[in-house]
């Protein structure tokens, strides 16, 4: 089958007006990505991160005349004076195959293997295996952000820990914890999909459902876990909400527990920093490109 693929570069502001738009005219399938390789810029918790510019992609069936769309679109949105619009044919190709072709099991400090359900992985004895496949928002563990603290997990956390995994989405680190022994994670994440990927991932992987919690931040009760502290917090989010986050990270911690911190550019790890230093020792500094993670122990008292 031949497809169409019509791409409008616009605001942020006007991005999900217009995605509604193409919806609504027959799109198939669209996309927003980030108009100008900007980072995201930095809400505050309970918000949703936009980029400045987007591209606003729409997928449509060759067969669909477009050019009354992308008239009415113009009519539509006179304002936007400088809005560009391409339309471009796209090979026709077994897309899902393609996308197979580009999703390689990945191995963190020779103990975790995170897979999708078509790779055949032979694990040594001291390995655990994940499954997750591509195609779910929230993460796969191929993002820098992702990888770090899935590297510092596979290889740090000791059996029988209670974590807690701050902005879980796909459940990627939570699952991660609990393939490698955590006794109990609990999952937070402001976005309800989220949520719902993270209880998909943990049946995938037939992880015990009394062995985690998956829930909004509003519905996480805090003296469940302030009695006895966590081991471990795991945060890939972004710098503000750390930030915003710290004196309620150092009331989950217990002492001596150890928080990884991810989803900060390098630009920002000191401000970062600075808001855990009264609470946390810094332990270590990893980046990858442009992208750092922070490891920190509560300070013992």
């Amino acid at each position: 089958m031949a497809w169409l693929e019509f791409k409008v570069i616009t605001t942020r502001h006007y991005a999900e007006l217009i995605g509604d738009y193409l919806n609504e005219v027959g799109a198939l399938a669209i996309t927003l990505r980030d108009g100008k390789d900007q980072p995201i810029l930095e809400p505050g918790v309970g918000e949703t991160p936009l980029w400045q510019d987007v591209h606003v992609i729409a997928l449509f069936d060759a067969g669909i005349e477009l050019e009354p769309v992308r008239e009415q679109l113009l009519v539509q949105f006179y304002e936007l004076n400088d809005i560009s619009i391409k339309i471009d044919p796209l090979e026709d190709q077994d897309w899902t195959a393609t996308w197979r072709e580009h999703f390689e099991p990945m191995l963190f400090s020779d103990r975790l293997w995170v897979h999708a359900d078509w790779h055949e992985v032979s694990a040594r004895e001291n390995q655990v295996k994940m499954l997750l496949n591509p195609g779910l928002a929230f993460g796969t563990g191929t993002h820098p952000t992702t990888a770090m603290c899935l590297n510092w997990l596979a290889g740090h956390l000791n059996p029988g820990s209670r974590v807690i995994d701050f902005g879980c989405g796909s459940g990627i680190l939570a699952i991660a914890a609990l393939k490698l022994g955590a006794h109990y994670v609990h999952c937070i994440d402001i976005d309800p999909q989220a949520l719902e990927a993270m209880h998909y991932n943990a049946k995938q992987n037939e992880l015990d459902p009394s062995c985690y919690q998956a829930v909004l931040p509003e519905q996480f009760i805090i003296s469940d876990i302030t009695s006895t502290g966590a081991d471990v917090l795991v945060a890939n989010i972004l710098a503000n909400p750390l930030i915003d986050l710290a004196p309620q990270f150092a009331s989950l911690v217990k002492a001596g527990g150890m928080l990884v911190l991810s989803g900060i550019l390098a630009e920002q790890a000191e401000r970062v920093q600075a808001a855990y230093l009264d609470n946390f020792d810094l332990v270590e500094l990893q980046q990858d490109g442009e992208w750092v993670c922070i490891i920190a122990q509560h300070k013992a008292h």
